[in-house]
């Protein structure tokens, strides 16, 4: 029983960090006057519409005033194994730095 609670918990944890990493994403998208679902889109053309993506991006969380630095972003995009979106986001880092 005691493992049951441990796993579930341990779900918990990462669908919060989950959430929190798309928080980011939406707030640096913001920083740089970036549609988060455009670039989701462009990483990943062939899922749906991403609803964790689209209920971030409906809450207001007080989030506006946090400046998320690009390598922060990336670091914490790949962390989550999200790799076509970090590269989709490299691509728009190099586009306003150049």
């Amino acid at each position: 029983m005691e493992f049951k609670n441990i796993e579930e918990q341990i779900i918990q944890k990462y669908k919060d960090d989950e959430n929190f990493m798309i928080r980011l994403f939406v707030q640096w998208c913001a920083n740089h006057k970036l549609n988060p679902q455009t670039l989701y889109q462009q990483a990943y053309p062939e899922q749906q519409e991403n609803l964790a993506l689209k209920e971030v991006m409906e809450s207001d969380d007080g989030f506006e005033e946090l400046h998320i630095d690009d390598e922060t972003m990336l670091d914490v995009l790949q962390l989550f194994g999200n790799d076509d979106l970090a590269f989709v986001v490299a691509d728009e880092i190099r586009k306003f730095t150049s």
